[in-house]
């Protein structure tokens, strides 16, 4: 199998979407297959004005992205296109390139651009749906990016997008991280046989620890922003001094949160794969207090193959991976009071701690590790072609495992 991802990198290079670009990579080469990445980055786009109105015109349709995949098709051959985030520097003009071209198109969409321009569905720390059904005016309206310009290109490439069909006409599967992910895109306009639900993998393989083991600190990991519902968080960490809090992750509220927090709340910064390993090795569980309709974050996969039970907010596809009282906890977003009374209960009912952690292990192997996820990738890949009138080899699986 020859297969061909397609990515436009964020502005900042560490996030969940790189991971799971390298984590395919890595299993399709395991395989014995061949991969290519395609790939931009939008770092530094914001440093001038021409950057910023060049990176809008690609973002409605790119002439010259379109030309590039025509000739990396012709040149590899690839079995399989699989698009990741396509904006600004590529655009959906990839999409139709492969069409053409009679080539199978999977698209993981792993945030929420085809609803919402600005991508979270929030909008002043609250949830907002207005732009669907057909109205991204009103990122417009309410100036969403709090940047006029910003504003304006975000809703006219998601409305152009939406309007001509480029997603819906042009990709052969669509891949919803979660069942709500699938809602969402079917009322954006993909067919039902269109979509296929696979949630994101843990990365390589993780040595079975201790269910019971303690743990030394309660645990967050990610992006220190607003969406991420940090604040909350650090409201919460105010309630129960006497949690020690550890946070692994940096970002724009970082200097404003270490002001609000008191002694028990200790900034780790950015941490690379090894110290993430040790991070989750320590704690004791993880936070994931976000605001916004999460798809299926890394953190919580990757926190309970490390046998981490995790205590989220109630919204999103959060709710199909934090099984309340089973592989985790609970609570309403924003509630910093609920969040700091279950933070307290998993911290001192050691019983309730290590069932939660051995269900959460039991349930990250069962259903999120790498032989799960590499068997339903390939039939979702095997589905695709066929539906294209191709057939896919698949080899087995090399004897090395995978360790990276």
């Amino acid at each position: 199998m020859k297969l061909l991802q397609v990515f436009n990198q964020y502005r900042s290079a560490f996030n969940g979407e790189a991971a799971v670009v390298d984590r395919i990579t890595e299993l399709v080469e395991a395989n014995g297959g061949e991969c290519r990445v395609m790939s931009r980055s939008s770092a530094g786009l914001d440093q001038t004005v021409w950057k910023k109105f060049h990176a809008f015109w690609n973002g409605m349709y790119s002439r010259k992205s379109y030309k590039e995949m025509k000739q990396l098709l012709a040149e590899f051959k690839p079995d399989i296109v699989h698009a990741h985030n396509l904006y600004p520097l590529f655009s959906p003009s990839v999409l139709v390139a492969a069409k053409e071209e009679n080539i199978p198109v999977v698209l993981t969409v792993h945030n929420h651009g085809l609803t919402c321009p600005k991508s979270d569905h929030l909008y002043k720390g609250e949830i907002c749906e207005k732009c669907v059904g057909r109205k991204e005016y009103n990122c417009v309206l309410q100036n969403c990016r709090e940047n006029i310009f910003e504003s304006v290109a975000y809703a006219a490439r998601a409305a152009v997008a939406r309007k001509f069909k480029l997603f819906t006409d042009n990709v052969t599967t669509v891949i919803a991280l979660s069942g709500f992910a699938q809602d969402r895109f079917e009322q954006y306009g993909f067919r039902e046989d269109q979509i296929s639900i696979l949630p994101n993998l843990f990365s390589g393989v993780v040595e079975d620890r201790a269910v019971n083991k303690n743990g030394s600190y309660s645990a967050f990991a990610g992006r220190l922003s607003g969406e991420k519902g940090i604040a909350c968080l650090a409201r919460a960490s105010l309630l129960a001094p006497e949690l020690p809090i550890q946070l692994a992750g940096d970002g724009p509220e970082e200097a404003s949160l270490k002001a609000q927090v008191g002694s028990n709340v200790t900034f780790l910064g950015r941490c690379d794969r090894e110290e993430m390993n040790s991070f989750y090795a320590n704690a004791r569980f993880v936070v994931v207090p976000s605001l916004c309709f999460e798809m299926c974050p890394l953190v919580i996969v990757e926190a309970m193959s490390h046998g981490l039970p995790v205590i989220a907010s109630r919204i999103g596809g959060l709710v199909e991976l934090v099984r309340d009282g089973d592989t985790g906890m609970l609570f309403e977003p924003n509630n910093e009071a609920e969040l700091a009374e279950k933070m307290r209960q998993l911290w001192n009912d050691d019983d309730l701690h290590t069932t939660l952690s051995q269900n959460a292990r039991e349930f990250a192997l069962r259903e999120l590790g790498d032989d799960v996820y590499y068997k339903h990738l390939t039939q979702i890949y095997a589905e695709a072609a066929s539906k294209h009138g191709k057939s896919l080899q698949l080899k087995k699986r090399l004897p090395a495992e995978v360790t990276k």
